[in-house]
């Protein structure tokens, strides 16, 4: 029974410790705060969230589904899973290639606009996609 107890324990502040590390700071939850009130319609129903995960000195690290190593194509299949997105030339792909593009320019000029921030750099989101089963090339 107390060996249980002691597991128990121990896993309660294994998941706290892991919470700890990975919780943005103040400042990160301020900026994504600022991306989900100034959003405008588009970038509001999106649905992928975009998250400041850090910011260091003037520079906001911000999430993104996709990059070099996770083509738009893996993420846009999971958040519009009604579309052929193996098919460049599908108008439909074209549309929510293009779509990505104006949701992440939007959310990189809300942060922007933020005082103190002077850059932005993108960061995928390797916990979104592995969640969503896309597989994530290794750091």
């Amino acid at each position: 029974m107390q060996r249980r107890y002691w597991v128990i324990l121990i896993l309660i502040g294994l998941v706290a410790l892991d919470w700890a590390i990975r919780a943005p700071d103040g400042r990160s939850r301020q900026l994504t705060a600022a991306i989900e009130a100034q959003a405008g319609e588009e970038l509001k129903h999106y649905p992928y969230s975009f998250k400041v995960l850090r910011v260091n000195g003037e520079t906001a690290y911000l999430s993104t589904p996709r990059n070099v190593e996770v083509p738009a194509f893996k993420a846009l299949a999971v958040l519009f899973p009604e579309v052929d997105t193996k098919n460049p030339n599908n108008p439909a792909f074209i549309a929510i290639e293009q779509q990505l593009g104006r949701v992440q320019s939007e959310a990189r000029s809300i942060v922007l606009a933020q005082p103190g921030i002077k850059d932005v750099v993108w960061e995928l989101d390797r916990d979104w996609l592995t969640r969503h089963f896309v597989e994530v090339p290794e750091r």
